[in-house]
Parts: C-alpha cells; structure tokens; sequence
C-alpha cells in the first residue's frame, strides 16, 4: 500500500489540493512542513496526530521540515478562534522556541540520510521591511478574496469580537512561509489541521503569483490537511478536568497520560488507534472487533495506551506506568516512588497529619474517622470486622490495629481504602 493510500486507510487525509499529490509522492523523495506555533514551552496532545503523520512521511524517506512560529506565534493564528490571542512577548517566544524544538526532537530522526530540520520563520521574517513586505506580499491577495475564506469569515460575523488587522493578515505570513521554503529548501507540500485550509491554499496560490511576477517557471506545491481531533462527542480531544494533557512528562506525568488514553471511549478508540498508532490495520480491524463483541475486556484502549505512551515517553516510563496503574489494587503499590504514588492517588482526598503520631501507633479506628471514611468509631470497629478495610491495599482484620512508621509507603504516606473504590491519602509530614 502506498504511503497516501495508507493515510487515507487511517482517516489521516482530510483535503489535498490536487490528486497529482498521491503521483508526487510515489515519484521520489517529497520536501514538505508542518508550523508549529510556539504558545507554550512544550506541546500538548492535540499536536500527536501531525507529529506523527511527519514522522510517518520521514520513515516513508520523505524530507521533512517542521516550522517552529517565531515570527508568526508573535501574531497569533485567528483560524477558528472566538476571539483575539494574548499577544505573547520575544522573551516567552524564545523560551517557548527551545522547549518545543525538543519535543519535537523526540519524535522526527534529526541526524541521518533522512534527518528532519527543525525550522524557525522568524529568521527570514527578521530584516524585512514593512514596505517590502505590503509590497512584494501584499500586493498578490485581494481583500475580497481573504474575507472569503471560512476561518476569517467566521470572525467578521462576530459582531463582538471581529477580528483585528494583526490576525487579518497572519494568512500573508503563513502563505509567505510557504513560498520561501519552496524558494530555499526545495518544499513542495505542506501540511496541517483542516483549520489550516485556508491558509494553506493562500500558500501555494502566493508561491505561483510570486514567481510568475519574477518571470520564473511555476513550481508545482500540494496542500494536505488531516481532521481536527475530537472525542466522539464533539469536545475537544486533549482537555480533561485536570487540565491540558501534554507531551512533555514535567507537565503531564506518564502515569497521567496513560491513564488518559486508557479511559478512551469505545466510540474514540479505533480512530485513535489509526491516527496515533503504527500498528498495522489489520491489528487495527482485529481490536475494533474486540471493541464490538468483548468491550468489557477494553483490549483496544490498552493496545492505544501501550502504544502511544510508549511512542511519547519510552520504554522505562511504560513500564512505570503500567505497574503503577496494577499497583492501585496490589502490593505492588509499595515498589512506587513518591510522584507516581501521588499521581496515582491524585483522584483521592488527603489528610495531612504530624509523623509524631505513628511513634506510638495511630488506632486504625481514629484514622478512618478522621479520613471521613467512616462516621463513627462504631462504623469504623464494624468496618474493620466485615473485612472492608484495607492499608497499603493489605486486609486489615483487627479492629486493634495501629498505624506503624514502617508502614510508610515514599515520602511518608499511607494508602487507606473502605470496600472495593473508596480510597483516602494519609501523608505524615
């Protein structure tokens, strides 16, 4: 299967400019982009599917290039945004600029026959003028044409928020980006979010009117854009109620971001599966059908975490997170460091307590009481009786127990749990 045909196979391939796309890619080796705009220091999941389908070019022995916006994250994209960015300062772009460049590191071969460059458009957007800018840029768009496009549109209609001439004219610095690729690195395809439509095509539409003033012969460019990721139903994939789910393990542990992708709804799965995984399609066909007869079984939401977190963050980090998810209900809870246990617990209330308290053991029946996890002495003696009790996920069937140092899980915390789900943190400081 050829390398198009297998993107469209996944669902990759949302529009391609011209079907002499799928030609150029089975004729040799294609230059192409991807932008990247740097509005935090690292990226967040919701960039997984383009990271991946570069790589997927790059492993196909295609040239790839990503573009980190220097002088376009200076702007900020309005393509279907409700209302205006916050305008970021040089000193955040720079600092955004290097932690991004390393994400990305992590998932293209920089060094190499097919090594990947990693780009910055604030270096040839640096010394030109204004003047020139309108003048040699400007000049090949008409006004009409850009308000006609769907991303600038929907925000002139906004009658609250309309749409500034800052963000008015990022699809001339996008287009230019193009055009200058083409010119110096030979890129003859560019890629993105279907949201980048508009400034896609005003890229390869810029190239040909720049060249054809120039008198040079036209330069055959090709725009491909994949969907935007949403859950199934229709919020936005990456955003949970903890917040943002990234790429980098100092913001979203990979315990967390297991867990994210473990807790996948059938009705997501598969599509993951396809966008985010390497996995063969037949694999693919055979855990889709697992999703429709054995979904309690969830053989494709593990094969999804497995896979992804394994791609993002390695061989050691999976095998941590998988052993701290079967920790949750095993001894092994006790083999956890410190910030995996607190991820681990991160759903659960906590009860910060002196340490002095274990010196001569704390009642197991006062320290349920003040976790909140029985209401009483009595409940708690009961509790302990019926065999519902459990430290460090161990049974605990004397109502005369204490809690003892030793029993420190890292750091100095103790995992008490009532029944099969309820759980409380005790930490000894």
């Amino acid at each position: 299967m050829s390398l198009f045909k297998e993107l469209e196979a996944r669902g990759i391939v949302k529009q391609f400019t011209d079907p002499g796309l799928e030609i150029a890619l089975e004729s040799g080796p294609l230059t192409l982009y991807c932008g990247f705009d740097p509005t935090s220091d690292t990226l967040h999941v919701g960039s997984l599917l383009p990271l991946l389908t570069l790589r997927r070019f790059q492993l196909a022995g295609h040239r790839v290039l990503a573009v980190v916006g220097g002088a376009t994250g200076m702007i900020g994209d309005p393509s279907f945004k409700s209302q205006e960015r916050s305008l970021l300062g040089p000193e955040q772009i720079r600092t955004n600029l290097g932690g991004i460049r390393a994400t990305i590191g992590r998932f293209l071969e920089l060094e190499g026959p097919r090594a990947a460059r990693i780009l910055n458009n604030g270096d040839w957007f640096e010394g030109l003028s204004f003047i020139d800018f309108l003048r040699d840029v400007g000049k090949h768009f008409t006004v009409n044409h850009m308000m006609a496009k769907e991303s600038v549109r929907a925000r002139l209609e906004d009658r609250e928020h309309g749409i500034s001439y800052t963000e008015f004219s990022y699809m001339l610095l996008q287009a230019y980006d193009f055009h200058v690729l083409s010119q110096r690195e030979g890129c003859r395809l560019q890629i993105g979010g279907s949201d980048q439509w508009g400034n896609i095509t005003a890229g390869t539409d810029l190239s040909r009117r720049m060249r054809a003033s120039a008198g040079e012969e036209p330069l055959e460019l090709y725009g491909m854009t994949h969907p935007l990721v949403t859950k199934a139903d229709g919020t936005k994939f990456g955003k949970t109620e903890q917040g943002t789910i990234w790429l980098d393990p100092k913001k979203t542990s990979p315990y967390r971001f297991y867990q994210f992708l473990i807790q996948t709804a059938d009705a997501d799965v598969v599509t993951y599966l396809h966008y985010f995984t390497f996995l063969p399609l037949k694999r693919i066909a055979e855990l889709a059908e697992s999703v429709r007869t054995t979904p309690e079984k969830r053989e494709a939401q593990q094969a999804l975490a497995r896979e992804v977190t394994l791609l993002v963050h390695g061989e050691a980090e999976l095998a941590r997170a998988e052993r701290a998810s079967q920790a949750l209900f095993g001894a092994a809870i006790r083999e956890l460091d410190e910030q995996t246990l607190l991820d681990v617990m991160s759903g659960a209330p906590t009860t910060r307590l002196s340490r002095e308290r274990l010196g001569a053991g704390l009642p197991l029946i006062d320290a349920l009481v003040e976790a909140g996890l029985c209401a009483s002495k009595g409940a708690a003696r009961k509790e302990i009786t019926a065999g519902g009790v459990y430290v460090n996920n161990e049974r605990m069937a004397d109502p005369q127990s204490t809690l003892q140092s030793a029993q420190l899980l890292a750091g100095g915390h103790l995992v008490l749990r009532r029944g099969k789900k309820t759980y409380h943190l005790l930490s000894f400081g």
